[in-house]
């Protein structure tokens, strides 16, 4: 099963950048919840991907590719984890940002591999390969949507509804997959290379924070924040 550690430091709020998506600019009063992702332990293995079905695949990557399941660095800094508010705004609600999300069909894999949206945000597919792909999400709680994208061409498309997380999947290539999450708040973010993540601007309260991975499950914590007020805190995941 999945584990966790989570660590509290309290300290004076100073500026940080905000990451497009994720937050709304600082506002007066604003609290942050920041830190880093960690896994513990010996890493899974990642397993090689056999692109030998499709040539035109497998010619943009001389070298091995490995799937994306669990990334990791060699300090355990871990990749690819939603970490969010999952209770305490109430019924405060947000309008959805006009700006799309981008998702790019490259090297025929997902880039990136996990992304974060708000319900209703633009969601823009561009295909980069000279290959069609065929994406496909599979949601619980939002319209299943199936189209064909040939070389070059992009669509776009939206989630009406939250939901932690969407699995997509190209029905041409069985080895392209990857997770859309979508929030119908803007306090979440994606960790990335380094395991960090920021949620920034929340009004002071007490909140549920959670953190989900495709592979290790889910980690929650709940803490009191105040006003101008910064808290650092550190999941720590584990094999299952």
């Amino acid at each position: 099963m999945s584990a966790f550690v989570l660590t509290l430091v309290t300290c004076i709020s100073t500026p940080y950048a905000v990451k497009a998506g994720s937050a709304p600019s600082t506002t007066t009063g604003g609290a942050s919840v920041k830190g880093v992702v960690k896994f513990e332990g010996t890493a899974p293995q990642p397993k090689p991907i056999s692109m030998s079905a499709d040539p035109s695949c497998a010619r943009q990557h001389p070298a091995p590719v490995l799937m994306q399941d669990v990334m990791t660095d060699s300090k355990g800094d871990l990749q690819d984890v939603v970490v969010f508010v999952a209770e305490g705004l109430g019924d405060r609600t947000f309008d959805a940002p006009t700006q799309p999300a981008v998702v790019e069909q490259k090297g025929c894999m997902y880039q990136p591999h996990v992304l974060a949206v708000r319900a209703n945000q633009p969601l823009h597919v561009v295909n980069d390969d000279p290959t069609s792909h065929n994406i496909h999400p599979t949601p619980a709680n939002n319209r299943e949507w199936n189209k064909a994208e040939p070389p070059g061409t992009s669509l776009d498309e939206s989630f009406a509804r939250e939901e932690i997380a969407i699995p997509v999947k190209c029905n041409v290539h069985p080895w392209m997959h990857g997770y859309v999450a979508v929030f119908k708040h803007p306090f979440f973010a994606v960790t990335g290379k380094d395991g960090s993540f920021d949620l920034s601007s929340l009004p002071p309260g007490t909140y549920t924070i959670r953190a989900w991975h495709e592979k290790l499950g889910t980690s929650t914590q709940t803490i009191t924040i105040g006003a101008n007020e910064t808290r650092e805190i550190s999941f720590v995941f584990k094999a299952m």
